[in-house]
């Protein structure tokens, strides 16, 4: 990338960052809890405020019975694509719903108020700060009229705390996004290039309800549940000791989230629920890891009259694991930082999962990289005071438009692109989800 191209980039956003931080503020300000996730109205202001950058606006509403299926009320993803000429595509994707703010906070969680240099509200870490990254280093790439070849589409979901199969998963099962690289939603100082999937599992224990008066005559599920829960939490102990060779994640994890039960106090409980959360390490496969859980709870419950299991399947999400083509990303990425934050960033993996894998799933070979600090406990992300450095936002910015830059510069030769059609695919979906 030459001298000249660098510095107008870095100054074309500068010279929008003021409107880039407002138009942050904004979508902080409209709250987009999910659950409930009745995120169409959060779409719509989203796509105006990008509309009045000057972008075309794709607005997909995914049909009501879908919705309604993955325990949410309304979603509207977006597409924005701007095509500067023969090319790859890159989507930048990014989410706009956000988990409920909960209590301790410092300040109104829907308030975006700038406090210390950053920015505190729900979502301004995660990731609604990549809406405005994302969309600016796209603003500052158009304006500077830089001689590039091939696409970037903007496409910002509605349904990563659900899980995303309404949102990237959605577009891509449909047809109406086909990128050959993906960029998504991250933080600063690192490059992901794989991360965990996890298993969510509902475990029904059943047993007979029976006076409390006469427990003889009944079958306690609930003592039968505390039974499940010494096998699982022996099991997790078990998971402690499987390292995993990835740089940045430790090793699986497993954590009982949710217990329900019982009919009154003086009833012998006759059903407890338990849901968990099985975290799956890129290495391991997550039917394999949902097959093992299900057999510690059936042990632990083998020779107790009267009780029975069962067992829902909430969600299994696959790791995320780095394909052919994802280097390219990696690399254009740490030489813009080089100049952006003036130090080398890593390339890693971290323990909790997001939609990026999706991506990954279609063949895609994706990174994710955003606006954030050094780890997500610094960025407060899904606890109170969530917040987003403001130079890190600007930084953030610059970054991803010079390695868009870098991608995307003349001399790309149609052959460096991903394979297509079936090899393509075929290299992520040989894995387990």
């Amino acid at each position: 990338m030459d001298r000249m191209t660098t510095q107008a980039l870095l100054e074309a956003v500068d010279d929008r960052f003021d409107a880039e931080v407002e138009f942050l503020a904004a979508l902080v300000r409209e709250p987009s809890d999910n659950p409930p996730g009745d995120c169409a109205g959060h779409a719509d202001l989203a796509a105006r405020a990008l509309e009045a950058l000057g972008f075309e606006v794709e607005r997909h509403v995914v049909p009501a019975d879908a919705v309604v299926q993955a325990g949410m009320i309304s979603v509207t993803n977006l597409v924005v694509r701007h095509r500067f000429g023969d090319g790859p595509t890159i989507a930048l994707n990014a989410h706009g719903d956000v988990v409920p703010p909960g209590e301790g906070w410092s300040s109104d969680p829907y308030g975006a108020e700038i406090r210390d240099g950053y920015m505190i509200g729900r979502g301004a870490a995660v990731s609604k700060s990549d809406f405005a990254t994302y969309a600016f280093a796209l603003r500052a790439l158009i304006e500077t009229a830089a001689p590039l070849r091939g696409t970037v589409e903007l496409h910002l979901t509605y349904d990563e705390e659900s899980g995303g199969l309404l949102g990237p998963g959605w577009l891509l099962a449909n047809g109406i996004v086909k990128p050959d690289f993906a960029i998504c939603a991250g933080f600063s100082y690192a490059i992901t290039t794989a991360h965990n999937g996890c298993v969510h599992l509902e475990v029904s224990v059943r047993g007979k309800s029976a006076h409390a008066a006469r427990p003889d005559t009944g079958h306690d599920a609930l003592e039968a549940a505390t039974a499940v829960l010494q096998a699982l939490y022996a099991h997790r102990a078990e998971l402690a000791t499987i390292r995993s060779a990835t740089t940045g994640i430790e090793h699986p994890t497993l954590v009982v989230g949710l217990i329900e039960g019982g009919i009154n106090t003086n009833v012998v409980p006759d059903l407890v629920t338990l849901r968990l959360d099985r975290r799956v390490t890129p290495e391991e496969d997550a039917a394999a890891a949902r097959t093992r859980v299900e057999e510690v709870v059936r042990h632990a419950v083998a020779g107790l009259p009267g009780i029975s299991v069962e067992f829902r399947e909430v969600l299994i999400a696959s790791p995320m694991r780095q394909l052919p083509g994802a280097e390219q990303l990696v690399a254009a990425l740490q030489a813009a930082a080089r100049v952006t934050i003036q130090t080398e960033i890593t390339a890693e993996g971290v323990p909790l999962y997001t939609d990026a894998r999706l991506y990954c799933e279609a063949g895609v070979p994706t990174v994710i990289y955003g606006a954030g600090p050094r780890t997500l406990l610094e960025a407060n992300g899904h606890r109170a005071d969530e917040r987003v450095a403001i130079e890190d936002l600007r930084r953030a910015t610059k970054t991803v438009a010079l390695a868009l830059s870098g991608l995307l510069k003349p001399r790309w030769e149609h052959s460096q692109k991903p394979a297509e059609g079936p090899e393509r695919v075929a290299c992520c979906r040989s894995t387990p989800g």
